[in-house]
């Protein structure tokens, strides 16, 4: 009679596990987001299979090795150094055979490292990997970690997660071509502008009668639209490797506020054309970032905050620590300005890609990409970017970055 009535139990559980696995297939299969599916895909599979972590490595094209593109249990900057070659490793093996492997107990496997978990700090004891296959490709690696309760991984856990595997592949590189066909329909119909101009330039210039003032203001103005195609196809690199995941941030430690000087030194020479004073109010604060990458953010705010301020105007740079998830330690820096504020309608758009806002001159100036490439470097290292404005004020635009712990 127990027997009957386990397996009973047993045979419902296992029909709820895969009516959940159909709705959850559903929900990845209607999301074209990458980052937002990849959450979902880590979530579905600590749910599916009972485990305290999930992780998904994925093949980098141009070297084979995988990488760690989301994990419930890393944070966003520690990914980013965490390399597994080819072949190399539990996961390596499974993305090179496309085979799932389960190991019940780690310190028993010839083949696991120490290096990951003592990275971040975590204690690995079991692994369930599966192929992440994309009809015929395998892109990755999909792993369930530290199995929950005192049973191992069973033969249910493998196929659950085999199976959401391959359903994720396929959301997966349906995001990716979404992604890619979006970013290139958009590249396109920005570069048709600077195009145009430059041929109704040479059309005019091969005009005998053509006066020699009117000659240089056309020159002039190919140079100029020649300059802002550079620009754009600067900026289009830098935005498609950022979405793409194959930008790397490079941290390390370093003093914040000497950044903030050294950008501020930057743009003082186009604060000073329109008067604009600029302020800096910053403690001695010691930050774990790509310095580069946030030198490049806050140099996109701090040119916009002169470009949108008023004559005569003012910016304020401030930094103050703050905690981000799970408690750590960030810092937040703030770049307000007296300017002219930006409307509701406007403030909803921000850091969408090509979005642009007229000047207080009235004329709308850059790729439109700034914003957009500052969200993304902002989010690799785990923080968020925000905008406060109020019309007739002016605006604050702030980001927050981790500060290295001691």
């Amino acid at each position: 009679m127990n027997i009957t009535t386990d397996h009973q139990e047993g045979h419902g559980l296992m029909l709820a596990r895969y009516q959940r696995l159909i709705e959850i297939s559903q929900q990845l299969n209607s999301t074209l987001d990458l980052q937002s599916l990849l959450k979902k895909i880590i979530s579905a599979a600590k749910e599916l299979t009972n485990t305290e972590a999930a992780s998904i490595l994925l093949i980098d094209a141009a070297t084979g090795d995988l990488r760690f593109e989301i994990a419930s249990n890393i944070k966003p900057q520690d990914m980013e150094d965490i390399i597994v070659p080819k072949g190399s490793g539990i996961a390596g093996w499974v993305a090179l055979h496309g085979e799932p492997r389960v190991i019940d107990d780690v310190t028993k496997e010839p083949t696991w490292s120490r290096k990951v978990d003592d990275t971040i700090e975590f204690q690995t004891r079991s692994i369930l990997a599966v192929p992440l296959r994309a009809h015929t490709k395998i892109i990755g690696v999909l792993e369930g970690i530290n199995k929950i309760g005192s049973g191992g991984w069973d033969e249910n856990d493998i196929n659950t997660l085999t199976t959401l595997a391959s359903q994720a592949a396929i959301a997966i590189e349906n995001a990716r071509l979404f992604q890619q066909s979006d970013f290139i329909a958009e590249m396109v119909h920005e570069l048709r502008t600077p195009l145009a101009a430059l041929k109704a330039s040479t059309v005019l210039l091969l005009r005998p009668e053509l006066k020699e003032d009117r000659r240089v203001d056309i020159i002039q103005t190919m140079h100029s639209e020649t300059e802002r195609l550079s620009r754009l196809a600067s900026d289009f690199l830098d935005l498609a490797r950022l979405e793409s995941g194959r930008t790397r941030l490079d941290a390390s430690r370093f003093d914040l506020k000497k950044l903030i000087e050294e950008s501020v030194d930057v743009v003082h020479p186009q604060a000073g054309d329109k008067g604009v004073n600029i302020t800096i109010e910053c403690d001695h604060f010691t930050a774990n970032a790509d310095r580069g990458k946030v030198k490049q953010v806050l140099l996109n705010l701090l040119t916009n905050a002169i470009k949108y301020n008023r004559e005569n105007g003012s910016i304020w740079v401030r930094a103050e620590e703050t905690r981000g998830e799970d408690d750590q330690p960030f810092v937040r820096v703030s770049v307000q300005d007296s300017g002219y504020g930006i409307s509701k309608e406007h403030q909803k758009h921000m850091f969408e890609k090509f979005y642009r806002v007229s000047d207080t001159a009235g004329f709308t100036q850059g790729t439109g990409l700034g914003l957009a490439i500052a969200k993304q470097i902002i989010q690799a290292h785990g923080g968020q970017i925000t905008l406060e404005s109020e019309q007739g004020v002016g605006s604050t635009f702030a980001f927050t970055i981790p500060l290295a712990t001691r």
